[in-house]
This record gives structure tokens, C-alpha cells and sequence, in this order.
């Protein structure tokens, strides 16, 4: 029994400096400093690009053509059906023929008696020309028949002229397409009366080929200006580039064509120089009147640093990214942001493309602060969203 009560006394004393130590460290765990952050890094791409420019615009026809007669007439007969596609040289509409098959006839008439009349003054003004020789005849008499012969070919030649006339005519009641293309709804009905150079028949819009119209803003254009006054990217109007157009349901531009003309002057009204696109519509999706936007080359091929959009930070007006330094101690870096190119953002002044920098979790990030880098590698094309 004496030796249960004294081993009371010393589990009392143990638990106790087990409490007071307990009591020690822990202020030691509350004054220690967290683990950095796990942040991801990574360097910037850099690889060969081309610098684009995005403007709005829309699609035009190449030709756009409104129909009109050049006679006037009764429409007698429509050959097409509204909205159809059409032929260059496909008959469309025909205006009533009889007056002016009537007109054609008399003409002819016109030209035969013209003629015979030709005959007969020049029989007597060349036996005129044989009986003068011998003195039998009156000059005055030679001088006369000379004048009707002289009047004759002037009469056959108005007969004919006449004639040519009454033709074209005839042949101006078949309304034929001047273009191949997309036809619209007629717009006068068959019966109706037809003024010649004035009722518009019908429109027809050609569609391969097709035209893109966009305007450039005054700064953009004295850009390009300069840059092809210093060689180092060729004047539009003389290089035909390559453009790239997306419509308004499409995540990226899928139809290509080239630039074909630049306009004369800027628009005092809008300030925008108008340029042009050519577009090879062979399976005619593209129509008239569609919204779209253009992609144009901004400069010439140079090896760029692109960066993704969501490494790049807001310091008031300006745009910084975080350059991972000595003992991964983050340091903003100011930037100048160009386009996208390949899911990226350009960066055309800021960095050399040999720093690492934060690529995602900005909202964590502080200048200054310590972080533990999570090293990634960046694809040449950003994974599309």
C-alpha cells in the first residue's frame, strides 16, 4: 500500500509539465508564418506572328443589277420563277411583239423601195455619163439626174438605218439576265403596262465573287500609312493580303479572301477610310446585306510574346503582369497589350519572353509576396474554351 500512494503524487506532477509545456509551444504554432501560396507560372510564347486588325463590315454583291425594258409595252409573258438562280443570257420577261413586228415590216418595206429607187437613178445618171460624152444630153440635165441618184443612196441609207432600229426594237421586247446570279420577285404583273427606261422588272444580285465593304477608323489607316511609307508593311492598295471575315453565329473567321481596294478619301462625315474585300463564294452561303468582321494584317511577320488573357492585371489605366523573380518573390511588370492571336493576347512592349510569369489566380497575388510556383508549359494554340 505504501507504494501506491507515493506514485499518486509523481502522475500529478508528470501530467503537469506535460500542461505547462503545452502551455509553452503553443504561441511558438500561433507566431509561425503559412506556406507560400501554390500559384501557377509560367514563360510566354513566343513564336513567329502576324499582327491582325478587326473591323466591322458587310457583304455586297459584285454586281447588282436592276431590270429595266427599252421599249415600252404590255408585259405579255415572265420566264422565271421568283428567288430562282439565273444564267447570264437566260430569257426573263417578253413584252408584247406585235407593234413592233408591224414597225420592222414597214421598215423593210421602206428599204426595198429605197432600193429599187437606187437602181433606177443610177441606170440613168450612168447613161447620162454616156450620152454627155457625145454632147447629146444638157449638162444641167446630168447635174439633176447626178442630184436624184446623190438622194437615192441618202434615202436607201436612212431606209437601212430605220430598219437596224425597228430590229433592236423588236429585240429589245425579249428581256434577257446580263448577269448570273440570284434573281428577286418580279415586280409587275404580266398585263401590265411596261415604261421603257423607267419600270424596274426585277433585280438580280450575283453572288460568286462576292464583295466584303468595311471601314478602317483615321488613326488606324495613317498607321498603315506609315508603315508602308517605311517599308516595313506594303501599301494595300498594292499587295492583295489576306483576309479572314467571321459572321455573327461563328466562334473564329472560317472564309478567306483578299483586300482589292482602298477608297480615294477619307469620309469627311464618319472620318473612315473604305476598303474592300474579295470573297470566293462557290457554294453561295454568303448573300448580300450579312454582318460580318474582317481580320486584316496589322504589320509584317516578327517574333512575338503572347501571354494568356487572364495573366494580364489592371493597375488603373494600365495593364501589368506578375514576373516571378529571386526566391519567387512577385514583381509587377507593366505591358502594352496588342491583339489576339491563337487564344493569347500579344504583349508589344513589357517583356522579352524569357521571364515566368502568373498565368492564373491574379486575385491572389500581391506585389512583393512569396509564392510556391507551379510550373506549366503553355501550348503554341490556347485550348479553345
Amino acid at each position: 500500500m505504501p507504494t501506491g500512494k507515493s506514485s499518486l503524487p509523481a502522475a500529478i506532477l508528470f501530467a503537469g509539465a506535460l500542461l505547462l509545456s503545452a502551455c509553452d509551444e503553443a504561441p511558438k504554432t500561433e507566431n509561425s508564418p503559412p506556406p507560400a501560396p501554390k500559384i501557377s507560372v509560367a514563360k510566354p510564347v513566343v513564336k513567329k506572328i502576324i499582327e491582325t486588325d478587326v473591323f466591322t463590315g458587310r457583304f455586297e454583291a459584285k454586281e447588282d443589277v436592276e431590270l429595266r425594258a427599252r421599249v415600252a409595252g404590255y408585259l405579255q409573258e415572265i420566264h422565271f420563277k421568283d428567288g430562282e438562280l439565273v444564267e447570264a443570257g437566260d430569257l426573263l420577261f417578253t413584252i408584247d411583239q406585235k407593234q413592233f413586228q408591224a414597225e420592222l415590216e414597214n421598215a423593210q418595206s421602206s428599204v426595198e423601195v429605197a432600193q429599187s429607187r437606187l437602181d433606177l437613178t443610177k441606170e440613168e445618171f450612168e447613161r447620162g455619163q454616156k450620152l454627155r460624152t457625145s454632147g447629146t444630153i444638157a449638162a444641167s440635165v446630168q447635174d439633176q439626174r447626178r442630184q436624184e441618184f446623190l438622194a437615192a443612196q441618202a434615202e436607201l441609207a436612212g431606209a437601212t438605218a430605220r430598219l437596224r432600229t425597228a430590229q433592236l426594237n423588236l429585240g429589245y421586247t425579249k428581256i434577257y439576265s446580263p448577269v448570273k446570279g440570284r434573281i428577286g420577285r418580279n415586280l409587275i404583273s404580266i398585263g401590265n403596262l411596261v415604261q421603257a427606261n423607267s419600270t424596274v422588272l426585277a433585280s438580280i444580285v450575283s453572288l460568286d465573287p462576292i464583295y466584303f465593304y468595311f471601314d478602317v477608323d483615321e488613326r488606324s489607316y495613317l498607321a498603315y500609312s506609315r508603315l508602308g511609307r517605311n517599308g516595313t508593311r506594303p501599301s494595300g492598295r498594292l499587295t492583295p493580303y489576306e483576309v479572314k471575315i467571321q459572321l455573327t453565329d461563328e466562334d473564329e473567321p472560317k472564309h478567306t479572301g483578299n483586300l482589292d481596294f482602298v477608297n480615294n478619301r477619307i469620309d469627311n462625315a464618319t472620318g473612315t477610310m473604305r476598303g474592300r474585300a474579295i470573297v470566293t463564294n462557290t457554294d453561295l452561303f454568303l448573300q448580300p446585306g450579312l454582318f460580318g468582321r474582317i481580320s486584316i494584317p496589322g504589320s509584317n511577320e516578327y517574333e512575338g510574346v503572347l501571354v494568356p488573357d487572364q495573366a494580364v492585371g489592371t493597375d488603373q489605366n494600365r495593364r501589368i503582369v506578375f514576373v516571378v523573380g529571386e526566391k519567387n518573390v512577385l514583381t509587377p511588370t507593366v505591358i502594352r497589350p496588342g491583339p489576339r492571336i491563337d487564344g493569347y493576347r500579344v504583349v508589344r512592349t513589357g517583356l522579352k519572353g524569357d521571364e515566368t510569369i502568373v498565368v492564373n489566380g491574379l486575385a491572389r497575388v500581391r506585389p512583393g509576396m512569396t509564392i510556391d510556383p507551379q510550373v506549366q508549359e503553355l501550348p503554341p494554340v490556347a485550348a479553345k474554351d
